[in-house]
């Protein structure tokens, strides 16, 4: 039962039967194109444009005649890559009551968004790894081998470092520029972050940045930290750092600095080749980058620049770590990803991913597959858009904050188990979805909690948190029966006739319910996996600099960047 979407019955047009037989309602956005939330109209249901003579009516009809004879010949439909797999019409000429034109209007456009984008965007999801002091790309080597089926690791050379020891700019700030400039030049739309040490550090900084839409990235899925330099001032020995200092002291980082060094960071030696592979990153480290690390980096405090990040995190930490053990990633990190979970390695020092690569690999595994992935994903194209210039920055961290996976963990704010658990039955029924699905009851719970909603409700009805409490708990039965007789039920609260209990009346219900409805189908259009499905893109109109906006305005016209999704009803 679907009882988000209403059904329309096919319209009545010039083409042929076999045409309107195969009708598909058109999802498009709604004239105000500068909200987020719509609700979709068919396209047959159009504006009277300007021009509307008799001279211009009879070029229409020519032009649909025409549309119609190419739709009969051909059959072929024209739809980008990611909407192959959406039920939709046999030519790309919707069927719109006459006024769709085939051809391209010859009216100036604003750039396609492949003019916007350094490189095409993947659909692949893509884990950037940001490297410890002292190291680089190659120590995720082992990592990037073991999850090479699921993710694609894509090792970063920070500045002063590895391959990149002759760059300049050693500082967060940055470094943080190089990340992100790494990440949109690789075209990635759905992606993690992996944070060593230092790493670790620039690593949130750099997921606070795309959470706020402040980077023009979008994509980010959660964050794994391995032995992570917390936001706050790394904890350090003073008289260690004053050591570590004097290594590099004239200038580069001889082989003996390199040796104790490794040694004091892991639990036990090395296998020979991590060995050689972590005292070679030492010496070819820049002697400018690891001072500036120590003396500033290290040092700076980025707290409130960090703030809490609301997404799916992974901390790991090595049992024989001294500074950033296990307790310090719990006080330091813990509090910065209140989702994290977190895990030691026994018998590990600080060099994670040398020292215990398929460990590290196997967490990172898990973590992608049973927390941070389990969302539905935005198609790769739609997640350009939204990373462009044509999306503002407020826009995109709301839209980059909904498209982070739900907890599966997560316990209620507003409702009790069972509360929630009921209406996730009823979620279930007024909003299927196939796949990967959003948790719209856990997200509903949460407006609650918060306070949040329409800003009405009904004056027979209490508040909207006891009007839903109430309901619930009347509704508790409903988790143990089966899908026709929780069908059966709707029904009856939808009509008003559901009177089977004393805490509500049956219009209470059916206004409780109505309500219900609403918030949940809201929770599940609010997404941007929904807004792809559906074909909305009333987000892309800019904002931030100059304001983007929409050059074609005619009805049933689309800009040369937009998505045109076509959904069987």
């Amino acid at each position: 039962m679907v009882g988000a979407v209403a059904r329309a019955a096919a319209p009545t047009t010039n083409c042929s039967a076999e045409r309107a037989a195969e009708w598909r309602i058109t999802n498009r956005p709604s004239t105000n194109r500068g909200t987020a939330e719509y609700t979709p109209r068919p396209s047959g249901l159009v504006a009277r444009q300007p021009g509307s003579s008799r001279a211009s009516r009879a070029r229409r009809a020519r032009r649909e005649k025409a549309a119609c004879a190419t739709f009969r010949a051909s059959r072929v439909t024209r739809v980008p890559e990611w909407q192959r797999s959406i039920p939709r019409p046999a030519c790309d000429v919707a069927c719109t009551g006459g006024h769709r034109t085939p051809e391209r209007d010859p009216r100036p456009r604003l750039p396609s968004i492949g003019a916007l984008l350094s490189s095409s965007p993947s659909s692949r999801t893509t884990a950037f790894a940001l490297h410890a002091l002292g190291s680089s790309a190659r120590a995720f080597d082992g990592v990037a081998e073991a999850v090479a089926d699921v993710l694609d690791v894509h090792a970063i050379d920070l500045p002063g470092f590895g391959d990149a020891a002759g760059m300049t700019g050693t500082s967060i700030p940055e470094s943080v520029r190089h990340v992100e400039r790494a990440i949109r030049r690789s075209g990635a739309t759905r992606w993690i972050l992996i944070g060593h040490s230092m790493g670790g550090k620039i690593a949130s900084v750099v997921a606070a940045r795309a959470l706020a839409g402040e980077s023009e990235l979008f994509g980010l899925a959660g964050v794994v930290l391995l032995a992570a330099s917390p936001p706050s001032p790394e904890p350090m020995e003073e008289e260690r750092r004053r050591d570590m200092l004097s290594w590099a002291a004239d200038g580069r980082l001889d082989a003996d600095a390199a040796r104790t060094f490794v040694d004091a960071n892991v639990g036990a030696r090395l296998h020979p080749d991590a060995d050689a592979l972590a005292l070679d990153d030492v010496q070819r480290t820049s002697a400018a980058a690891w001072t500036a690390w120590l003396e500033d980096g290290s040092r700076e405090d980025l707290t409130d620049a960090v703030g809490t990040l609301d997404l799916p995190a992974l901390i790991l930490a090595g049992g024989e770590d001294g500074d950033l053990g296990e307790d310090a990633q719990r006080r330091l990190n813990g509090s910065v990803y209140p989702r994290a979970s977190v895990e030691a390695l026994g018998g590990t020092g600080h060099l994670l991913p040398l020292e215990r690569p398929l460990d590290v690999a196997h967490a990172v595994r898990d973590f992608w597959e049973s927390t941070a992935g389990i969302g539905p994903a935005v198609p790769a194209d739609v997640a350009a858009v939204i990373a462009s210039p044509r999306t503002s920055a407020r826009t995109r961290g709301l839209l980059a904050r909904r498209a982070v996976a739900d907890d599966p963990h997560a316990t209620p704010a507003a409702l009790t188990d069972v509360q929630l658990a009921t209406l996730r039955v009823l979620a279930d029924r007024i909003v299927p979805q196939d796949g990967a699905g959003i948790d719209i009851a856990l997200r509903v719970d949460a407006q609650l909690a918060a306070g949040g909603g329409d800003g009405w409700r009904n004056a027979d009805l209490p508040p909207d948190r006891e009007a839903y409490a109430t309901a619930l708990d009347a509704l508790a039965p409903l988790r143990t029966h089966s899908p026709r007789e929780i069908d059966a039920v709707i029904t009856r609260l939808a009509a008003g006739e559901y009177d089977e209990h004393d805490a509500l009346s049956a219009a209470q219900f059916a206004a409780w319910f109505e309500d219900a409805r609403v918030d949940l189908v809201r929770q599940w259009l609010a997404h941007p996996a929904t807004m792809a499905r559906i074909g909305f893109d009333g987000f892309a109109n800019g904002g931030d600099d100059v304001f983007t906006g929409f050059a074609i305005l005619g009805a049933d016209e689309r800009e040369d960047w937009e998505m045109l999704p076509v959904i069987a009803r």
